[in-house]
């Protein structure tokens, strides 16, 4: 029985080692993958960013889905098409148009004015300056959001890498026919993924936010449909024509213009 045991614990040993070299082998396989894909992830989306900020005019088309959950923990989704055009840096427009709402914003470089068709109402706002400080301005003062609106700034890689924990490439796939780069990114409260066309021309084709803090994470999801770039607006392209017998309101005032309907009462934050 001693001899026996003696004669094979080399083996045990050997193979105890063995086991310890290939989980190490493992790990370190593992965070030298982590980092490609990171490295890789980053120059997609700077070749991205730098195609994008470089377009001095744009026009693009999409859809776009936004996903409420219930109190009950029903999830609804919620769905909407519209389209814009820029002229950078201070020229834009853009419409909205979904079950419950019709919306269109108009920027001439001086004046923001946000359209609510379905009840004819405008409202205006002076706002000197850039399309980047229009959006913030948007936001930050006036409560007004654009999902996806990042994408149009001038500063998009910063702003999309910012409060990333965790950059990942996770391959390819397709999207309306054309390959895309599938990139991953995680933070603190809310999740996002982007799909960038393969090619010259590294449009986003498919964005999703994933809002992981709130209970039942609900998403909303962009699909550009079409893109196009270098074709010169026309003259009156940022110019607003207040509609007949359409009524100026406070911005506040302003009513169905958000992508969901009044009065749906959304769950709670997890």
């Amino acid at each position: 029985m001693n001899s026996q045991a003696t004669c094979r614990l080399p083996d045990l040993v050997g193979t105890q080692a063995w086991t310890c070299a290939f989980t190490i082998a493992s790990i370190l396989f593992g965070v030298a993958t982590a980092h490609s894909q990171e490295d890789s992830a980053r120059k997609i989306l700077k070749g991205m960013a730098s195609y994008l900020a470089g377009q001095k005019t744009i026009s693009a088309t999409f859809d776009a889905d936004i996903e409420v959950i219930t109190p009950t923990l029903q999830k609804i989704q919620f769905t909407n098409s519209g389209g814009l055009t820029m002229n950078r840096p201070s020229q834009f427009r853009a419409t909205r148009a979904g079950g419950y709402s019709d919306v269109e914003l108009v920027f001439d470089g001086t004046t923001a004015t946000i359209l609510g068709r379905h009840n004819n109402t405008y409202a205006q706002i002076k706002a000197p300056g850039s399309i980047d400080q229009l959006i913030d301005r948007l936001r930050d003062e006036h409560g007004v959001t654009m999902p996806g609106a990042d994408l149009l700034l001038a500063r998009v890689y910063d702003e999309l890498i910012g409060d990333a924990t965790e950059i990942r490439h996770i391959g390819h796939g397709v999207i309306d026919g054309k390959d895309c780069d599938h990139l991953a990114f995680r933070g603190p409260e809310v999740d996002w993924q982007l799909w960038v066309e393969i090619g010259p021309n590294p449009i986003p084709r498919k964005y999703v936010i994933t809002s992981k803090a709130v209970t039942g994470a609900p998403q909303y999801t962009l699909r550009i449909k079409t893109w196009t770039t270098g074709a010169p607006a026309s003259p009156d392209a940022f110019a607003f024509n207040v509609p007949a017998g359409a009524k100026m309101v406070e911005i506040k005032q302003l009513a169905d213009i958000d992508e969901v309907p009044a009065g749906v009462v959304a769950g709670d934050a997890k």
